[in-house]
């Protein structure tokens, strides 16, 4: 005889039937939208980056200090680019009077140490002579002159390559730097990017999925208007066909 099912036993059943079938739900639910929300952040990343910014800024010493690793080191380069920044733009220093005081400091405690031992009755002490190696000014002219050839290279890509998009943002950000060049020197300028380099790629490091978003909105609305204008103008002008002439 088959046992009989009270009403109590079969609500029971019932419940955690529901139950479980509410939970794999769930489940399956939330690693869909993790698996989908990980793929969207793979894709929707800031120039097409699939590397950490650490590497992106050559994952030395300096993108250390960039991004702040040592906290008082990149401190420290801060602060003395802010104090070169105040006493030439503040108290209207200039090059040649900082140098020519910094040599007459030099000289001067180079005369008091080599004579400082006959004032004392002592052997004379053999002053330590700075001697800047050939190899440091050999290093420093190759990196600027690899630097100028990479952007020159840029800019000629940019001009030659066709990509419209690119160009027009080369242009607006050229214009927009002899816009800000217009309002200060050159000194303030080089200042304004050291100051950037400094904050920018931290914030960016820590906020980026907010930043990607923000700047992938801007650049939907700028496709937009291209559109438009392409639509409206751009479409309209003739293009011209060249033909080449064929020589006997």
């Amino acid at each position: 005889m088959p046992e009989k099912i009270t009403s109590e036993d079969f609500l029971n059943n019932l419940v955690e039937t529901i139950a479980d079938s509410v939970s794999k739900q769930k489940s399956v639910s939330f690693f869909e939208e993790e698996k989908s929300n990980s793929v969207v952040s793979s894709f929707n990343r800031l120039f097409g980056r699939q590397r950490p910014v650490h590497h992106i800024l050559g994952g030395g010493k300096s993108a250390d200090v960039l991004l702040w690793r040592n906290k008082k080191i990149s401190a420290s380069v801060l602060a003395g680019a802010t104090a070169i920044w105040v006493l030439f733009e503040w108290l209207n220093y200039h090059f040649l009077t900082l140098l020519c005081f910094a040599v007459v400091l030099g000289m001067l405690a180079q005369f008091v140490w080599s004579n400082a031992s006959g004032l004392l009755n002592r052997s004379p002490s053999q002053v330590p002579r700075l001697v800047l190696p050939n190899e440091l000014f050999v290093s420093i002219g190759r990196s600027l002159g690899a630097e100028v050839n990479r952007g020159l290279q840029f800019l000629q890509d940019v001009a030659c390559g066709g990509n419209l998009k690119l160009f027009l943002v080369v242009v607006v950000s050229l214009w927009f730097a002899a816009v800000i060049g217009s309002w200060c020197n050159f000194l303030t300028v080089l200042y304004i990017g050291f100051v950037a380099a400094h904050t920018l790629p931290v914030l960016y490091e820590r906020y980026d999925e907010q930043i990607d978003s923000f700047v992938y909105k801007l650049f939907d609305q700028f496709q937009n208007h291209y559109k438009k204008l392409d639509a409206g103008v751009l479409s309209k002008i003739p293009k011209g066909k060249f033909k080449v002439k064929k020589h006997d």
